[in-house]
């Protein structure tokens, strides 16, 4: 192609991008097919189902809801990358989640319980049980489930009642004499969350017999309603508007905006209404849709039972007696670098440390932590947290390390979406412990990963320093793939200190050594690595760039990536989840490759190398190329110096882009693909855990 053809070449058309709703669609497809593919242990299988259930709720409750807020406030404004307004997203929406949930319910009633039947394992009807369960079920109902049930009569005194977000309902249509003619009534009865979804029930030796519980309260539903007649019972489920509204300059008190703005999660607009698919009569239904005011669009019907995210509690009920439908456990392994140095300070002094979870434990973090909190000669701690375990370890260290007497600063994310509640009560109970709590930035979500250590030594002052791809969460760090760093770098010592200072206090953005932050700097610097590529490939023909990362969707940074590719640079993107940029398009993106990763563990980490004409700089980062990250977030990306772990990174890489298992590619339109190979099997997952197992060595050798 000459170079007059490569200038006319508009890199905006709307051709070249793949909506970032519909991406997100295509990625939750990708999870389905786990569920789908036969070589997923079974029970596995259950889980990638209820995943994708999951999934889906809390994209109908933030993005489908945001896409509506659009329609309603009259904006129709095509979006600047696939040039699809908010109706013509929402429609695309529609046809693509209907055709998903029923290839996820056909699955499941045709294919998954038949394979369970096989193992022993049953989800009864009423009308399927023995009867010893009819006696075990009816004495389970009066003593556990009767006593929590509610039943709202609907009438002229008692106006519909306000439905939980995501809570099973029984819809209740009742008849009865009035005035010698037949009357109808309706009622509602929430299915109780205290209670499991499903019961156990009496079985033989090796098998394994449950009840769903809404199957249960269908047949005991006349004892709620005695003196009426049960015309028909319907399970029905909602999902509502949670997205939070947080308008925080005015705001006297963020904690309390927050705590405000939660409670009116639970009563959002409703955007979704599911039933199931012969247990619903016609009048029923349109009594729902238009009582609630859902649209027919966001009414979908499955065949099985409603949200299968009960599934992740099957599955623990199951997997310690059936060994052989699970995944063989990968337990993490102690760090390469802390094989023969178990003082963890001492170990940082020696080298920069590296941390690749879940195959190397998350423990060492934090050791780290504990450590510092009753080390005598540390004088402070400082660290972000975005998102934390429920009885989180790094908390408890925390709250020690402010009783000793350290001096503790923590910023704690309260925006952290579906976070802000456990966030709070953390940021509470640090704060009476004598911490000194940051609520976040105005305006920006802290999404960052660091700590800092401040230690006194012989008059001396060290620190430490802790930079990481993922959240201080020891629960998450079990089931995402992320990466860290520990090192006493006096340029990055010097950074952590300055952006400390900058987020609690009032000076202006310091001019870092080392780190790139967003939103002030990091797009820029990504733009300025990738034209070094484009010079690069245009001097020495060698340019060369690997990203890995959660979602692309900034529209600068894609608009740069086809740039490169269009001067010929060689690009590889590991993008789990959306991906706006469509590859392969001759004179767009012909030199770039896009593949997905879906496999055991979630991949979180965010890895970004620069061939720089054999200088190969190798960065870290909390930050995917969204646009949110690069102006509504405090990010941080920072480089790796030390050769050995630039090397371990650039293997890590390599086998990524090696794999074809788990690996799906995306073609030119859009749509992804297995990746196929006449090569061994690759399973990149497996085979980092291998690596620090010592099963091979780091090489893979």
């Amino acid at each position: 192609m000459t170079p007059s053809k490569k200038q006319s070449i508009d890199f905006s058309s709307p051709a070249y991008y793949n909506n970032r709703e519909l991406s997100w669609l295509s990625f939750n497809e990708r999870v389905l097919q786990e569920a789908v593919d036969e070589r997923t242990p079974l029970l596995e299988r259950l889980k990638f189902l209820a995943i994708f259930s999951s999934n889906l709720d809390e994209f109908f409750s933030v993005r489908v809801a945001g896409l509506k807020d659009q329609v309603k406030a009259g904006y129709n404004r095509p979006e600047n990358k696939a040039g699809m307004t908010p109706k013509q997203q929402l429609a695309a929406i529609t046809d693509r989640t209907a055709a998903l949930v029923q290839k996820q319910d056909i699955f499941f009633t045709e294919t998954i319980l038949p394979l369970l039947d096989t193992e022993g394992i049953q989800i009864l009807t009423m009308q399927e049980l023995n009867n010893g369960q009819q006696s075990y079920v009816e004495n389970y109902f009066r003593s556990y489930v009767f006593p929590v049930l509610t039943p709202m009569a609907v009438d002229s005194s008692r106006p519909f009642p306000m439905l939980l977000n995501k809570s099973l309902h029984l819809a209740v249509r009742l008849q009865h004499k009035q005035d010698g003619d037949q009357a109808e009534s309706f009622a509602i009865v929430q299915i109780p969350a205290v209670l499991s979804r499903f019961i156990e029930l009496p079985a033989a030796s090796g098998e394994k017999r449950f009840m769903l519980l809404e199957h249960l309260l269908m047949e005991y539903m006349p004892e709620l309603f005695k003196g009426y007649d049960i015309i028909s019972v319907s399970p029905f489920r909602i999902t509502r508007n949670a997205d939070l509204t947080i308008h925080e300059e005015g705001a006297r008190d963020l904690l309390q905006e927050i705590e405000k703005e939660l409670k009116k999660r639970r009563w959002g607009a409703v955007i979704r209404l599911e039933y199931q698919k012969g247990l619903m009569d016609e009048k029923t239904l349109r009594y729902l849709v238009q009582t609630l005011d859902v649209h027919e669009d966001d009414v979908y019907q499955t065949i099985g039972p409603l949200d299968l995210s009960f599934l992740f509690g099957l599955y623990s009920n199951l997997s310690e007696e059936r060994e052989h439908l699970v995944d063989e456990t990968l337990i993490p392994q102690t760090p390469e670098d802390l094989i023969d140095e178990p003082d963890i300070f001492e170990a940082i002094e020696k080298k920069d440390l590296f941390f690749h979870h879940p195959y190397e434990s998350f423990q060492p973090i934090v050791d780290f932590i504990t450590a510092a909190a009753h080390h005598p000669e540390v004088l402070a701690i400082k660290q972000t947290l975005y998102r934390v375990s429920g009885d989180s370890p790094i908390i408890k260290a925390l709250l020690e390390a402010a009783d000793n007497g350290k001096q503790v600063t923590v910023l704690v994310e309260l925006k952290a979406r579906f976070d802000e509640e456990n966030n709070i009560i953390w940021a509470k109970k640090l704060e009476k412990a004598g911490a000194h709590v940051i609520f976040g930035v105005s305006g920006l979500k802290t999404h960052s990963k660091i700590t800092l250590v401040v230690k006194e030594h012989k008059g001396k002052i060290k620190r430490y320093i802790h930079l990481g791809t993922g959240n201080y969460n020891d629960s998450t760090a079990k089931l995402y793939t992320d990466m860290g760093i520990l090192t006493m770098n006096t340029s990055f010592g010097e950074d952590a200190t300055n952006f400390f200072n900058h987020i609690s206090g009032f000076t202006k953005k310091p001019k870092w050594n080392q780190i790139s932050t967003a939103p002030t700097d990091l797009r820029e610097d990504l733009l300025a690595l990738i034209d070094q590529e484009i010079a690069y490939q245009k001097k020495h023909g060698d340019g060369r760039i690997i990203a890995k990362m959660n979602s692309l969707t900034d529209k600068p940074l894609i608009l740069k990536l086809y740039e490169a590719s269009a001067a010929g640079v060689k690009i590889d993107l590991i993008i789990r989840g959306i991906c706006c940029l469509k590859p392969g398009i001759k004179g767009v993106s012909e030199n770039i490759h896009v593949i997905s990763i879906i496999g055991r563990f979630l991949e979180h980490s965010r890895i970004f190398f620069f061939h720089s004409h054999k200088e190969e700089k190798m960065y870290l980062s909390s930050a995917d190329w969204m646009t949110r990250n690069m102006d509504k977030r405090i990010e941080i990306m920072f480089p790796v110096f030390s050769p050995s772990i630039k090397k371990r990174l650039k293997k890590i890489l390599e086998t990524y882009l090696k794999d074809n298992v788990k690996a799906r590619y995306q073609d030119n339109t859009g749509t992804y693909h297995y990746v196929s190979s006449d090569h061994k099997p690759v399973n990149s997952q497996l085979l980092f855990h291998d690596w620090a197992a010592r099963f091979v060595d780091s090489d893979g050798e």
